[in-house]
């Protein structure tokens, strides 16, 4: 990694032991503009934010729109400038969710044995199309193992397979041997799709290894995405334009394919998971047809900018972010239905304007920009954040690094972090100093398996090239147990994604939030304070396949 230059200063407020030598120089003011961070306003914001007048912030209702008001609000009395559209706080979202017709209807077809009718909802189901109301596929199958192509891991499903006009059939997994973040990339729909389009596959069937697995029904539950100005999908994360269906088959299915391909079904998964790609021409076609509906919405992304000092760097911005929405009022739970979102994600906009609260503490900014940006529809699939980082209201080229804060999970003293895909660039830096600086232990993360790295915003930037991360607690605790993941995973059992996640009643460490905001603040701070633009590391993962947008 690089060496990088640090602002100087004396670094007097939140002192550390001498011992920490590499803790970063920060500027007098800077430090007392940090210690200013009060644990009660962090609390306000909380507490209006998830209160039940605000009905769970939804997106498209008059509770998400009173959040929007509230946080326009809020940058105005931090002097925060309008960067939305039209010299506005606002970015709008179009938002549809689709849902597939019940009639849908899937023959699969063979030379050897004919026409056989496959049942809806019972052999296969298929995910709804945002873009197209009526669509009909007669195509050819074949078998794409985990539809990965990863030449970089020595991993490439497709290598040998003309997929050319044909629905992959596929098999969701990764090898063994892939590193957490890179299996949770490429296990995600969106990759999956680009994948298979890449290689001229018309549709995909992804198929079940569970025997007793029970197929989603896409009649009433809906699929949602962004649709652009223009009428056309502008970022989803189950759509391609070039892949016609998208669907699932029941392992009963799988197996007659595999069968009838002369395939032993065990021995193909466990070669995928030992890295051995398995893909295979299958003797049948597919014809399908299906009918979607729609419901529309439109729902804001609130942007701010603080303008940076340098006349040159001023035009480069760091993107602090957080989803304002949640999921609104639902199924009933212990007599509650709001489902009011104090800790997701209520927590982490207050944390975004306490940290507009710092810059504004400060006379002399830094010397790049920085956007505060609330994001919409993230509980539908990160869409607000997908919008903004793919049409960004400054130029996308110009964007340098993302900071995203999602349920930070701050019920106990925070002691030591993880910071989601920083490792990925020379944001790890920024994070290891700031870390140190503030006396936080910088660790992997304790829970690979949440694939928690594509599951918030982060990963929007991610994907247009922008480096980015997600601090989330660590595993650290006071009594030297370091098992807060414990803790953690108890308190989500009671209360994620349900009405109990509420502000009254609710577990939270404001001093925890107050050096969760001082983290993320400097992390920011020093990024835009470098002269150089934060880089992918060489050779890396997500570098290789997305680094190039931003050059």
């Amino acid at each position: 990694m690089r060496l990088r230059s640090i602002a100087t200063g004396l670094c007097l407020a939140l002192a550390l032991p001498a011992a920490l030598a590499q803790s970063p120089e920060v500027p007098r003011k800077v430090a007392k503009a940090m210690e200013k961070v009060k644990p009660t306003d962090i609390r306000n914001h909380i507490a209006y934010l998830a209160d039940d007048k605000l009905l769970g912030r939804k997106p498209g209702t008059p509770g998400y729109q009173m959040a929007v008001d509230y946080v326009t609000d809020q940058f105005r009395k931090l002097n925060v400038q309008p960067a939305g559209k039209n010299n506005t706080y606002l970015q709008t979202v179009r938002v549809r969710t689709a849902f597939t017709n019940p009639d849908a209807t899937m023959q699969l077809t063979a030379d050897e044995t004919g026409v056989e009718e496959l049942a809806y909802g019972k052999d296969f189901s298929i995910f709804p199309n945002a873009g197209q109301e009526q669509v009909t596929v007669d195509a050819p199958l074949v078998f794409a193992g985990f539809g990965i192509s990863a030449p970089d891991m020595n991993y490439d499903d497709y290598a040998n397979l003309d997929a050319k006009g044909k629905i992959v059939v596929i098999l969701r997994g990764t090898p063994e041997g892939f590193p957490s973040t890179v299996a949770s990339y490429s296990t995600d729909y969106q990759t999956i799709l680009n994948t298979a389009a890449k290689n001229g596959a018309v549709g995909v069937l992804v198929a079940s290894l569970n025997p007793s697995s029970n197929l989603p029904e896409f009649s009433t539950r809906g699929m949602s995405s962004v649709m652009g100005a223009d009428g056309k999908v502008a970022a989803s994360r189950s759509y391609h334009e070039s892949i016609k269906v998208l669907g699932m088959l029941h392992f009963n299915v799988l197996q007659k394919l595999m069968e009838d391909a002369n395939l032993d079904l065990v021995q193909v998964a466990t070669n995928l998971r030992n890295g051995q790609p398995a893909s295979a021409d299958l003797p049948f076609s597919i014809q399908t047809s299906y009918s979607n509906r729609y419901e529309d919405i439109e729902s804001p992304n609130v942007v701010g900018k603080i303008e940076g000092s340098d006349p040159v760097l001023k035009n480069e911005y760091v993107v602090h972010s957080a989803h304002l929405d949640h999921i609104g009022v639902g199924r009933p739970i212990d007599g509650d239905s709001i489902y009011n979102g104090a800790h997701d994600n209520a927590s982490g906009v207050a944390s975004l304007l306490e940290i507009a609260r710092v810059y504004n503490n400060l006379k002399q900014k830094p010397k790049r920009s920085i956007l505060i940006v609330m994001v919409t529809a993230e509980e539908m699939g990160l869409l607000g954040s997908a919008y903004f980082a793919k049409h960004p209201t400054v130029p996308a080229s110009q964007l340098v690094a993302n900071v995203n804060t999602d349920m930070p999970t701050l019920i106990a003293p925070l002691l030591s972090v993880v910071p989601l895909g920083a490792a990925h660039s020379s944001l790890q830096e920024e994070v290891q100093k700031a870390s140190t600086y503030l006396g936080l232990d910088v660790e992997e993360d304790p829970e690979p398996e949440q694939n928690r790295f594509v599951r918030s915003d982060q990963y929007s930037f991610v994907v247009q090239g922008v480096p980015a991360l997600h601090i989330k607690y660590g595993n650290k605790t006071a009594d030297g147990k370091n098992n807060l993941d414990e803790t953690v995973k108890v308190w989500r059992e009671k209360y994620y994604h349900k009405p109990q996640d509420n502000f009254e009643g609710g577990t939270f460490d404001f001093d925890a939030a107050k050096k969760y905001v001082q983290l993320n603040f400097l992390i920011g701070y020093l990024v835009a304070q470098d002269a150089q633009r934060p880089t992918w590391n060489e050779g890396d993962f997500f570098g290789n396949r997305f680094g190039s947008i931003k050059e």
